[in-house]
């Protein structure tokens, strides 16, 4: 495995961190003051519009899109993507700004890949131009959904159409004033063969009996002005070509679009957590208790090498994980990527939980960034499907491969 970034990478990464450093780190504060206003609540910051266009312009924008979808993008690999990711990810909302912001990203991966010329001229080209933003709808709240064969919401055909019913939550980007088409996974066919009884199905955002129940917090955080919604579905009426690749292959699509998202996650969380890691060095070095600064205790070092430890073991296997994916596809990276998806969010989680120890009660609060990393951490162990089930997949791939022998 070669790690080293092409020269195109290396100029993407000194432009990306050039663009952080003076336009995204000064106005952090800010934006989370915005956002967490009440009276902003479902409102976008003012700045985001600006930053939007200002890395439009400087060619910061789609960098998550490979090389055949090199004229929406800046064509890059998930590996060539990585290091990207993970400069984003030092910043909650920063991806937004850049276009690379979840669920976007796969949504937009599912048009280019299965979605028909009609559905990228109506949906994927004003998602790729920023005008618009969407949601995923999968997760439904009375089944255990990280099996994905247990989702209930239907979809019938009737005529020219399809009649859409059922309920789902943690549907992210849903409250975003921008949004406008969801991404529907449910039922075609019960009867069917259980990995192919799904479908996949595109849903206008003001179709008649889309229905917002209520917005979803994350420790007591809307994560505005995208959130994260409980929907119902109430007898919606789509057209029939609204339907994804066809009847039957929402299972394959899903398979398709959550390995690179389970990447990009991982990616970010490690950005994450390496800036975890900074301050916590700072913070170390410039605190004084007992009549001597953190950084000369002996338990705050060795948190501090275990940190550094854990992060590169993750970016490692995370590029490793990059590569296999880029080089042989998703069903043959399947493993890496169940790796992954187990080690990084807990690593994010547990070295920001250290950081917040050694900054004490300032570590709890808005004045640093490590309450929305922590959260962030935790609410991916179980997005994308939990820990537990990454790892009975995994183990279950291991053993099959290595009782053979």
């Amino acid at each position: 495995m070669n790690f080293n970034q092409t020269d195109k990478v290396v100029e993407l990464t000194r432009k990306l961190e050039n663009f952080m450093a003076e336009n995204v780190y000064p106005i952090e504060h800010e934006y989370e003051q915005f956002v967490r206003n009440s009276n902003n609540l479902w409102v976008v910051p003012p700045v985001v519009k600006t930053l939007k266009e200002k890395a439009k312009t400087e060619g910061l924008w789609n960098l998550f899109l490979p090389e055949e979808y090199a004229d929406y993008s800046a064509g890059l690999s998930n590996l060539e993507y990585a290091p990207l990711a993970e400069i984003m990810g030092r910043v909650e909302f920063s991806s937004d700004l850049f276009n690379c912001n979840a669920p976007d990203t796969g949504n937009m991966e599912v048009l280019a890949r299965y979605g028909t010329d009609e559905q990228k001229k109506n949906w994927l080209k004003p998602l790729l131009n920023g005008d618009i933003r969407s949601a995923f709808l999968m997760t439904e709240p009375d089944v255990a959904s990280s099996d994905a064969t247990n989702i209930e919401c239907s979809i019938v055909k009737d005529g020219d159409d399809y009649i859409v019913n059922g309920r789902k939550w943690w549907s992210t980007g849903v409250y975003h004033p921008q949004c406008k088409v969801l991404i529907v996974m449910g039922k075609t066919d019960p009867s069917a063969p259980r990995h192919i009884q799904q479908s996949m199905i595109l849903i206008p955002m003001d179709a008649a009996g889309v229905q917002l129940v209520r917005p979803l917090e994350v420790f007591g955080d809307l994560h505005s002005p995208q959130g994260h919604g409980e929907v119902l579905l109430d007898n919606v009426r789509v057209p029939a070509n609204n339907i994804l690749l066809g009847e039957g292959r929402g299972f394959e699509i899903a398979q398709g679009r959550l390995g690179p998202g389970r990447i990009h996650h991982c990616m970010r969380l490690i950005g994450g957590a390496q800036r975890a890691l900074e301050l916590m060095c700072s913070r170390a070095e410039s605190r004084i208790a007992f009549g001597k600064k953190l950084s000369d205790q002996g338990v705050v070092r060795d948190q501090i090498a275990q940190s550094a430890c854990e992060i590169e073991q993750a970016r490692l296997l995370t590029l490793s994980a990059a590569d296999k994916l880029d080089k042989h596809g998703n069903k043959e990276a399947k493993d890496a990527i169940a790796m992954i998806k187990v080690i990084v969010p807990s690593m994010a989680q547990q070295v920001t939980d250290r950081a917040i120890q050694i900054f004490g009660g300032m570590g709890l609060c808005q004045d640093t960034p490590l309450p929305g990393i922590f959260g962030y951490a935790r609410y991916v162990r179980l997005a994308d499907g939990p820990d537990e089930v990454h790892s009975s997949q995994l183990g279950k791939l291991i053993i099959n491969r290595y009782s053979k022998i």
